[in-house]
């Protein structure tokens, strides 16, 4: 049974990662990570339509996305199970971040619908118990609900805000789906890359641990930052597939995504350090 539909369309941007070392594991499996986190103006979209009766569901097809496996209704059940709301909630997932690239897509719709459904439902959990919340659904969950770019340690869940400059990027999926378990459990990958500061990523240390074992693993990921290379710093977001470099306007950006490779999925987008999550909530 439904109430009022919600009209607001709610965003669930993209994330690059613009750098990325692997410092050491945990006893639990889990990698311990520096990394740095941007926002693109790029993003899913949501729809929440709140229910009276406590029933969660996804109600528009998500092809490659059984409703099972959806974040969105994850995240949702989750906040009801945790905030102890009677409310129900009907979900419209409008996907254009592509999965298996490491743009954040699945991790930014979880966050998109705990802070939704957290004012919705009026359960008013803090931002900070809301990213503790979304941790147990994926390591970068807590960065989209926080909405600032910035410094990630532990798995990616001890943030410091950063300021960042806010270019243009041109950003390339190549027509691979990398499944980032995979990259994590590979034996050739480094897991003790010394650690850095701040101050060393802003001046200019910007590498990707995984780059290589994506690589290797991934010829299409190796020849599209290859091709990128030929016009700019070309880098690896995550465990890919997407790769991407920045320009000082669109217009370059545009001017090389004009060239891209067939096959690739191509878009220019700005770097962002507020979420355009933040604008839609209050303080």
């Amino acid at each position: 049974m439904l109430t009022q539909q919600e009209p607001n369309r709610w965003p669930a941007p993209a994330k690059l990662n613009l750098m990325l070392r692997i410092v050491g594991r945990r006893g639990d499996g889990y990698h311990l990570l520096q990394t740095v986190f941007q926002f693109l103006d790029y993003s899913d979209h949501l729809y929440f339509h709140r229910r009276r009766d406590a029933v969660i569901r996804r109600c528009n097809p998500v092809p490659g996305l059984p409703q099972e496996q959806d974040l969105t209704v994850r995240a949702a059940r989750l906040l009801q199970r945790e905030s102890g709301a009677s409310q129900g909630v009907d979900i419209e997932l409008h996907k254009r971040l592509p999965m298996g690239a490491g743009l954040g897509g699945g991790s930014s719709d979880a966050a998109t619908t705990l802070v939704a459904l957290n004012r919705l439902w009026n359960c008013r959990f803090s931002v900070s118990q809301l990213a503790g919340i979304g941790l147990s659904l994926g390591a970068d969950v807590p960065v989209f609900v926080s909405g600032q770019a910035a410094w990630g340690e532990g798995v990616g869940e001890r943030l410091t805000p950063l300021e960042l400059p806010e270019p243009w990027y041109l950003v390339l999926v190549p027509p691979c789906h990398v499944a980032t378990a995979d990259i994590f459990s590979a034996p050739d990958l480094t897991r003790d890359s010394g650690r850095i500061k701040i101050r060393d990523f802003l001046a200019g240390s910007v590498e990707n641990d995984c780059r290589s074992v994506v690589c290797r693993r991934y010829p299409q990921v190796a020849d599209t930052l290859q091709w990128l290379e030929g016009f700019a710093e070309a880098r690896l977001t995550g465990t890919g597939a997407a790769v991407f470099a920045e320009f000082r306007s669109k217009q370059a950006a545009e001017q090389v995504k004009a060239q891209a490779p067939g096959g690739c999925r191509a878009f220019v987008a700005r770097g962002l350090n507020r979420s355009p999550l933040q604008g839609l909530v209050a303080d």
